[in-house]
């Protein structure tokens, strides 16, 4: 990816007053849709706002990218399990949307315990003409009744309106960190640490296990579930990650209960690099599958893998996010950055992978080119249709004008969650409490 090409512009950002901001306006996931018109948020407040993509007009046609607020509805309540004394947090973890059916929208959303699916359905008509009712919506007195009359729809104000249609709950003991829907558009699957729970999208009352690493004496745990999702063609496949570094995949057409894998993704790690901190940044903290299927990629805390479904024993492609990093592992250790959950996403066409960094950096990698480039989102260049440069870091020596030195990188801004428009070079980018949506350099 050349610099000249790789810049992107602006074409809207939401900011929030840093004055005002609160805990609950951190942003903690970002997702499109299948066809990429919408984009929804979710935060630690457990609201979910919903963006659309504004239409083309022709006396306004670069306007085409910007995304306006569509829909905002509190999606979790903060909660209290009172037979274990723990607070349920209302913080949305992931959001997923199903592909449409129909003229309305459904997404899944969960936070710590609780998955919901969420219909949004405008309306734009009301009926009007009742008769055991007036226009005010109180019962009449049938006697007062002389004349029947048909009910008609007028037209109204556009309404958009979130509804709960399926609440999913009480099945796990442990936090939920991901959730993925099937190819089949009639289960999905619910992880947290310990366990992969399958769920029809009709049923709520029951769930299927269908992966179970604990063990029969908590004291022999050695390792957590960190994210699943299912594979983008094959109902029957998904993969979940692991802390330690590994990757199973496992197919649901072999047993009921998947605890036996079918491929087995880790690479052998070098003695010579091993240390204290080894097995804290080779958790994975998240992974996806790319669009075609073929391959999978894995985020660790330095670096992005890419798997050859074909090839076990080793990634096929290794990015390096923020090498400089490395030697501040004691430090990142201290303040607890080192236990931060970076997600990745692919493009559209699986050739170029982003994810988060720190100092409200992003990276991207071109799979083709092996060009790499560091942006940076921040209210400093977020003026709508602004071309960002691209960053780089200075690990020692003599530092350039435009380059920033490693040890004033800003820990408390980070990038942890970004998404991929299915089709376009549109990405949007959570800063903590702000959403930046970039696209391609247009004219």
């Amino acid at each position: 990816m050349e610099e000249e090409s790789d810049t992107r512009k602006i074409n809207n950002s939401f900011l929030r007053d840093h004055n005002y901001a609160t805990e609950a306006d951190i942003i903690s996931t970002v997702e499109f849709n299948s066809t990429g018109e919408l984009l929804a948020t979710g935060d630690k407040g457990g609201r979910v706002v919903v963006f659309q993509r504004e239409q083309e007009s022709k006396s306004q046609p670069h306007r085409r990218g910007e995304y306006n607020v569509y829909s905002t509805f509190q999606s979790h309540e903060p909660e209290f399990d009172y037979l274990k004394s723990l607070e349920i947090e209302e913080k949305i973890n992931k959001i997923k949307w199903l592909p449409q059916q129909n003229a309305a929208y459904f997404l899944l959303s969960t936070n710590d315990k609780t998955v919901k699916l969420w219909k949004i359905s405008e309306r734009d008509k009301r009926p009007e003409g009742y008769n055991l009712k007036d226009e005010d919506g109180r019962i009449r007195d049938p006697s007062t009744i002389t004349s029947l009359r048909v009910p008609v729809l007028q037209p109204m104000d556009l309404m958009v309106e979130a509804t709960a249609r399926r609440i999913f709950s009480n099945a796990h003991t442990y936090h939920i960190n991901s959730i993925s829907v099937n190819s089949d558009l009639q289960t999905f699957i619910s992880t947290d640490d310990l366990r992969v729970n399958l769920w029809n999208l009709e049923i709520t009352d029951r769930s299927f296990n269908i992966v179970d690493i604990k063990p029969a004496n908590m004291e022999e745990l050695t390792e957590v579930i960190t994210s699943a999702e299912f594979h983008p063609q094959q109902c029957h496949t998904f993969a979940y990650s692991s802390s330690k570094g590994s990757i199973r995949l496992c197919d649901m057409r072999l047993a009921a209960l998947c605890d036996k894998h079918c491929k087995y993704f880790e690479e052998p790690e070098d003695p010579a690099t091993r240390s204290f901190f080894s097995e804290i940044i080779s958790s994975i903290s998240d992974v996806k599958f790319s669009h075609n299927g073929r391959y999978l990629m894995t985020r660790d805390y330095l670096t992005v893998k890419v798997w050859d479904l074909q090839m076990e024993n080793k990634p096929v492609e290794t990015y390096q996010v923020h090498d400089y990093l490395r030697g501040k592992l004691c430090s990142l250790y201290e303040n607890d950055c080192i236990f931060d959950k970076f997600e990745c996403v692919w493009n559209g066409s699986d050739s170029v992978i982003m994810t988060g960094s720190y100092n409200n950096f992003f990276r991207m990698f071109d799979r083709n080119t092996k060009r790499d480039v560091t942006l940076e989102a921040s209210r400093e260049n977020s003026k709508p249709r602004a071309i960002l440069k691209p960053r780089k870091v200075c690990v020692g020596g003599k530092r350039r004008k435009d380059e920033i030195s490693v040890d004033s990188l800003d820990f408390s801004k980070k990038i942890l969650h970004t998404t991929w428009h299915p089709h376009e070079n549109i990405i949007a980018v959570a800063a903590t409490n702000n959403l930046y949506i970039f696209q391609d350099k247009v004219n």
